[in-house]
Order: structure tokens, then sequence, then C-alpha cells
């Protein structure tokens, strides 16, 4: 899994997250389809405690809130993702086993978000990330 799915597919889910508490979360799973919500969710209940920690990924997650689909402002998000999954490996595990466990509704991705996932992405990259990419930050740390 590379960052940039992450960050695409959290980012149809971010207005909603970033919104705990507030009515607007009622509507999310039919915004973004149930399957994206559950796991959006589930991500980001992972990543949430990282990201408040660290005030620039905390304005990088709140742009892509207001503007989910700038590709910019995801840029962003990924290189402060990048950084909080190459410090904590086990986080990057976790998250890369909520993508495994969900990979049966990968398929689903942006049918009712089309801009919010790129297919192509997904399909080179979704199962690979607990192989290459941890491979990749405990090579870089040596």
């Amino acid at each position: 899994m590379d960052i940039a799915v992450i960050v695409k597919f959290l980012a149809p889910c971010l207005p909603f997250l970033m919104n705990v508490g507030n009515k607007v979360l009622e509507g999310a799973s039919q915004a973004v389809g149930q399957d994206i919500w559950n796991t959006g969710k589930a991500i980001w209940g992972k990543l949430q405690p990282k990201v408040e920690t660290k005030a620039a990924a905390l304005e990088a997650a709140e742009d892509v809130a207001k503007n989910p689909d700038d590709e910019d402002l995801q840029a962003s998000l990924r290189v402060q993702l990048k950084k909080i999954l190459e410090a904590d490996t086990a986080l990057a595990e976790e998250i890369a086993e909520l993508f495994k466990s969900q990979s049966s509704n990968y398929s689903n991705v942006g049918a009712n978000h089309p801009q919010s996932y790129d297919e192509s992405i997904q399909n080179n990259t979704a199962g690979d990330f607990k192989q290459n990419d941890l491979r990749r930050i405990k090579n870089e740390k040596k």
C-alpha cells in the first residue's frame, strides 16, 4: 500500500471525520459508501492520535477535509503521513492489515465518489504495502 492510497482513500471521508460529534456524520456513509466509510473510520482512528500531536499533519488533514479533491493539499498530507508511518512501523503494519482485511471492498471504492480513488493506484499497490513499504522503511532506517 502506497501512502497515496491512504490519502486518496481518506480524502472523501475527512470532511466527516474531522467533524466528529457534529450532525454532518449522519450522512457520511451515504456520501462515500458504507465500506469506504467503515474502513476510513478505522484507518483514521489509528492515525488521528499521531496526526493531532503534529501541527503540520493536523493542518494538512484539516486542509484536505475542507478541499478533499485538491491534489496539492493531498500531497501535503501524504508527506505528513509518510513521516508518521516511517517513524511508527507498528502503526504502518496495523494500517496495512486494515487494508488487507478490507481488500474485497476495494472494487467499490470510488463508486460513490469517483474522484476519491484512482483504481490504477489500487491495482498496483493495495496488496503490497506490508512487504514492500515496510521493507523500504526498515532499510531507510539502517
